[in-house]
């Protein structure tokens, strides 16, 4: 049985989470799971962990969730009829696993859908791509100073942001074209690059991460210093929304108000001693932000076992989400037809007959 997790929270966490109906969902690659947050009445917290091999990018659309992991993209689809005809009733919402992309180890980070299949940004290969059956990746763009499409990790490529189903900016931790090369200078060389043009808007900045279109603005975090940015398209300036004063990494915008994942420093990590962020970096959670007042609701804070997050996303319209893997037990068990939900009795395989 899992061991529940501690956490502390404030207040308003549970009251906005219930009173919205919404469900938060981050990736936890130092803790091997994806967390399911939400609230049954408006006070009190529950948390779904899923088990999962190092999650990063979580895309989420309607039904739908994609989890880019350790070598593989996973799909689920939400059918609450499986609820309906099993003992799943604490839940109010269940996503199935469906397929998954073997892609083998490309360090994907953000992940989005399109009209058409799913945008990766495969970091070891310093490119966005797109994926298919027939091959692992498909390299789509990769940025000028970048010569050719090699697993070096060159510039640390992570963070997109789509417009109109099409990626249009992009965060890296530096502009440098040899293998490892962002590792150099971490709080001063990142960059964010709009895709359309190949102009790098911003630069000399430390660790940049999680770009998102909002409102038509474009907004991105500046991790190694815990700030929130907007960046000006008239003056060609960034401006400082707000400065959280810890390591963020993760931003989805809900009606007004931002969710903004902070993790703990590594202390394991030479290169993230060299942040800015350190001594405030001490807890792994999420705030709460109101982009209208620029002030935050509050934040919900992991006191054991949770140190870094990756992405953060909401699922809306239910309080309590559950999700079977491909590794769950019932996986196994569970045929599904456009109309009908069938539980199958799974044998024990190591009695069956081989097949002659």
């Amino acid at each position: 049985m899992e061991k529940k997790l501690d956490i502390s929270f404030d207040k308003s966490i549970p009251k906005i989470l219930f009173d919205n109906k919404l469900n938060v969902v981050f990736s936890t690659y130092q803790a091997g799971r994806l967390m399911m947050i939400g609230s049954s009445d408006g006070y009190n917290i529950h948390q779904t962990p899923v088990s999962y091999k190092k999650p990063m990018g979580i895309a989420v659309e309607e039904n739908r969730i994609a989890i880019a992991s350790f070598d593989e993209i996973s799909f689920f689809t939400s059918n609450d009829h499986v609820i309906e005809s099993s003992n799943l009733k604490k839940f109010d919402r269940m996503y199935l696993y469906r397929a998954s992309y073997n892609t083998n180890t490309l360090d994907i980070h953000d992940i989005h859908f399109d009209k058409t299949g799913l945008w990766g940004v495969n970091t070891m290969f310093s490119c966005l791509c797109k994926f298919t059956l027939s091959s692992s990746f498909t390299p789509k763009w990769k940025p000028p100073f970048i010569s050719e499409i090699a697993p070096e990790d060159r510039c640390h490529l992570n963070g997109l942001a789509l417009e109109n189903n099409a990626p249009k900016y992009v965060t890296a931790l530096s502009s440098t074209n040899y293998k490892d090369g962002w590792r150099k200078d971490i709080m001063n060389t990142g960059i964010v690059m709009d895709v359309t043009t190949n102009e790098i808007l911003c630069e000399n900045l430390g660790m940049p991460h999680s770009p998102r279109i909002i409102d038509g603005e474009l907004y991105f975090l500046e991790s190694a210093r815990g700030k929130l940015f907007k960046w000006n398209a008239k003056t060609k300036e960034k401006e400082l929304v707000y400065n959280f004063k810890r390591f963020i990494r993760g931003i989805k915008h809900y009606k007004g108000i931002l969710f903004i994942a902070f993790s703990k420093i590594r202390e394991s990590s030479k290169s993230f001693q060299k942040v800015e962020v350190k001594e405030n970096s001490t807890n792994a959670g999420f705030t709460i932000f109101d982009l209208r007042t620029k002030t935050p609701y509050g934040e919900l804070l992991y006191n054991t076992t949770i140190d870094e997050i990756y992405d953060i996303n909401i699922i809306e319209g239910c309080k309590k989400p559950g999700m079977v893997t491909k590794s769950n037990k019932n996986n196994k068990s569970i045929i599904v037809t456009p109309q009908n939900v069938y539980w199958k009795k799974v044998k024990d395989e190591s009695n069956e007959s081989k097949a002659v």
